[in-house]
């Protein structure tokens, strides 16, 4: 199992570095790779799972041998988020679901983290029984993975500074999906030069990563995450984004307008092992 993830990252490096990706960032983008703040990568694992029991499992790999693996590589600001039971909107929340955050200085990390994990035997230890699961008891249904590229508005991730109960918080996690790729480069601007995230900025929204999407199944889309100490909170939060002054005039703009086909919001809370 190990070997093939691996060889799907190779993969995946050589064939977004072949396509030029590093150097093609943007239709409008200056190509100035050595200067400013160098932006992160981002991976988001989505674990889906059938039962409970499965869940677990993956919470005892993701805490007592995933994460302690991560932090002795350097990377130690991974999040770990479970679903609220009623979410946007007030609907009930019924499918089982884990979503894990790892910052990556670099994008070859992709493939350097799972390297490194082969060959870390305190975690292969600790992770033994998710790790060796039979192939009829598996601890996960499905993993769906998302590489991003921090906005250049926010290149790096900022860990939130709420304090109080993690079960109480909220930890918006949006995904606006577009009809083009010329409508998604315009959300992406609106976010940076229009001004968006000065925004969610000035109003405590406590954003935790903006990031652009290179791979995932829903693309073109851009993902970011905001954070709140609880519901009511978060509530009011967006009444007055969508009040202010800032939001109606970027309602206004002609290259702003319909570059939102869909929008994917999830309203989650921090395990008690969660770095954040």
């Amino acid at each position: 199992m190990k070997v093939v993830s691996y060889c799907f990252y190779v993969f995946l490096f050589m064939c977004l570095y072949s396509c030029g990706y590093s150097h093609k960032v943007a239709p409008d983008e200056a190509l100035l790779p050595e200067e400013g703040q160098k932006r992160e990568y981002y991976q988001l694992k989505t674990y889906t799972f059938e039962t409970e029991e499965q869940m677990m499992m993956t919470d005892k790999y993701l805490k007592s041998a995933l994460i302690p693996a991560l932090h002795r590589q350097r990377i130690n600001k991974v999040g770990v988020f479970k679903q609220h039971l009623k979410g946007h909107e007030g609907v009930d929340i019924t499918d089982l679901k884990t979503f894990v955050l790892i910052p990556m200085k670099k994008m070859e990390q992709a493939v350097t983290i799972e390297h490194g994990l082969t060959t870390d035997q305190s975690y292969l230890t600790a992770g033994s029984e998710y790790i060796n699961a039979p192939f009829d008891e598996p601890p996960y249904a499905r993993i769906e993975t998302v590489l991003m590229r921090a906005f250049e508005g926010m290149p790096s991730m900022a860990e939130t500074s709420l304090d109080g109960p993690k079960a109480k918080r909220v930890y918006e996690l949006r995904s606006y999906e577009s009809p083009t790729e010329a409508g998604y480069w315009s959300k992406v601007d609106m976010f940076n030069a229009g001004g968006e995230i000065e925004l969610f900025d000035r109003l405590g929204c406590n954003a935790v990563f903006y990031g652009e999407v290179i791979a995932g199944p829903q693309m073109p889309n851009l993902i970011y995450m905001t954070t709140y100490k609880d519901l009511s909170t978060r509530d009011k939060k967006w009444i007055a984004f969508f009040d202010s002054p800032e939001w109606k005039e970027l309602l206004t703009i002609d290259k702003y307008k319909q570059t939102v086909s869909s929008a994917d919001i999830h309203l989650l809370y921090p395990t008690d092992y969660s770095d954040y």
